[in-house]
């Protein structure tokens, strides 16, 4: 009886240790507003990762989305919602962005002019944004379906509005995963965060943290041009949201209700700068070890022998070149020792070398993360540059559009990339800069120094970022890492009441010392005339 008791004991401890090993389990209740492309890649490593830890997801999704496909029998739900337009509209209005930048590059003279059509277009694609948000706050039935299913927490990006629209109509708290916004305008207007000009090179000015003179004024003007074109075309809101909720309020004063902004960048990739304790960096959170190639890719990486591989990409965005620049490129890579695996599905270059294989699809992450991969060439997208620092592979980067050209000007300032002009690149450019990043040491080792810091962190990007959501779902929000600016005006913000009160005082104090001092003086001068006298 004694060892059946004592047996019992020892059950019931190893249940007991199971159970605190276990510790309390949260499952909870996640509603996604998406935005499209690369954004939406980011965002779904996050979403499965979160549903692998047991939480369930609902994904808003318009009928018209170009990236964002819904997936029968996964295990998130996708509500999808129609809108007014058809496919042709984003893709005409992506085609524009992209139009713009490829063949109309700000310079001195002509940056007014590139900002005044970036915000025409910008206009035009945040009527398709209105669009989507009306036909889910103005969808009664869907609106109350979503209200009806408790959800915890929405997950946004601060790039597309409305997400926090639908979390104050849901009364949830929600979080932010953005990579930039131009200017840090979101991030300093909205989410409060300081961004001193004199040494934080604003989004799209392609500065650095080092900057010259001119380079300070170039960054001071960048600022402040990029905030009145967002207060020009993107103030409309302000009337909307107000519309929305019933009171006086602003977009930024909404955005500013974010519980943690999530930030896809790390100290690898950024210039120091100050940031808030709501701001976490989870730059890289998509990267993990390499898997093994599929036989016959892998069969041609073998081929290239102690030479190895070139990568190259251009994104997936652009899937075709002019004839003539593809050509180019196509002969500047026939000029090398090393295979290269091309992802492209224009037409086939005609001076395209037995080195050379085009794909319609790559495996990326693993061709990056392969031993015998020596360069990657790239248009400079956020996601391919943090797979190559996770591996420590040197680049050579034809920046094309948006914030390319700025991301690759941080990899050049750490030396770990060649920057490539599109638009004037000729062949030998394009040879000159392979072998500079090939056979110049420096390179590779600069890459090698940025992985060791992505890699060297006490918690991974990816954990990070699902912790600070959990942290938010658990806690009903996370108000007390939000700063005390978002209680003040900007006058207050800036400290202008307090400096024109001191003013006030000092010219006070001075005028009456002055009237003391020409009173004495006249007193003075009235005695001296009667003893004259």
């Amino acid at each position: 009886m004694a060892m059946k008791t004592t047996g019992s004991k020892k059950y019931l401890q190893l249940l007991l240790f199971q159970v605190a090993l276990l510790g309390p389990v949260f499952c909870g209740k996640i509603l996604v507003w998406p935005t499209e492309g690369s954004h939406w890649m980011n965002m779904n490593v996050m979403i499965q990762e979160l549903i692998r830890r047991g939480h369930s997801f609902t994904i808003l999704v318009a009928n018209a989305s170009l990236f964002i496909e819904p997936r029968p029998k996964t295990t998130e739900k996708f509500e999808i919602y129609n809108v007014p337009y058809g496919k042709d509209l984003p893709e005409t209005l992506l085609n524009e962005i992209v139009d713009l930048w490829l063949n109309n590059r700000p310079t001195i003279l002509t940056f007014w002019q590139f900002y005044k059509e970036l915000g025409r277009l910008s206009v035009g694609w945040q009527e398709m944004n209105k669009m989507m948000c009306d036909a889910v706050l103005t969808n009664q039935e869907l609106m109350a379906r979503l209200h009806g299913s408790g959800f915890d927490l929405l997950l946004s990006d601060a790039v597309t509005p409305c997400g926090e629209l639908v979390a104050l109509k849901l009364g949830i708290p929600f979080v932010y995963s953005l990579r930039f916004s131009p200017a840090f305008t979101l991030e300093r207007h909205c989410g409060k965060i300081p961004a001193p000009p004199s040494y934080t090179p604003a989004s799209l000015s392609e500065l650095t943290d080092r900057m010259s003179f001119g380079e300070r004024v170039k960054n001071f003007v960048s600022y402040h041009l990029q905030d009145f074109v967002f207060q020009s075309y993107w103030g409309h809101w302000d009337a909307y949201y107000s519309k929305v909720l019933g009171r006086p309020t602003t977009l930024c004063e909404t955005m500013g209700k974010a519980e943690i902004w999530l930030i896809r960048t790390y100290w690898d990739f950024e210039f120091p700068r100050p940031f808030l304790p709501n701001f976490e960096f989870v730059g890289g959170l998509h990267c993990q070890p390499a898997k093994p190639l599929p036989k016959e890719m892998e069969e041609f990486v073998q081929s290239s022998g102690e030479h190895g591989v070139i990568v190259f990409t251009l994104g997936s965005m652009v899937h075709s070149l002019s004839d003539e620049k593809s050509n180019v490129i196509a002969k500047a890579l026939s000029q090398l020792p090393q295979k290269v695996l091309w992802r492209y599905k224009g037409k086939k270059p005609e001076t395209l070398g037995s080195n050379t294989r085009i794909f319609d699809w790559i495996p990326q992450n693993d061709l990056l993360g392969h031993p015998l991969t020596k360069a990657f060439i790239t248009h400079g997208g956020t996601n391919g540059l943090y797979e190559a620092i996770y591996h420590g592979i040197p680049m050579v980067g034809i920046p094309m559009f948006a914030d390319q050209h700025d991301n690759l000007v941080h990899m050049v300032a750490k030396g770990a990339a060649v920057q490539v002009d599109f638009n004037t690149m000729k062949t030998q450019d394009l040879v000159d800069a392979l072998k500079t990043v090939i056979y110049n040491s420096t390179y590779k080792e600069n890459a090698l120094k940025l992985s060791k810091i992505q890699h060297d962190q006490p918690v991974k990007p990816l954990d990070r970022a699902v912790f600070w959501i959990e942290f938010v779902m658990r806690h009903k929000g996370a108000k007390h890492l939000r700063p005390a600016a978002h209680h003040l005006t900007w006058y207050q913000y800036h400290s202008l009441d307090v400096l024109a009160f001191l003013f006030t005082c000092t010219a006070t104090t001075v005028f009456i010392l002055f009237k003391c001092c020409l009173c004495c003086c006249r007193r003075c001068g009235r005695i001296a005339k009667r003893k004259t006298e």
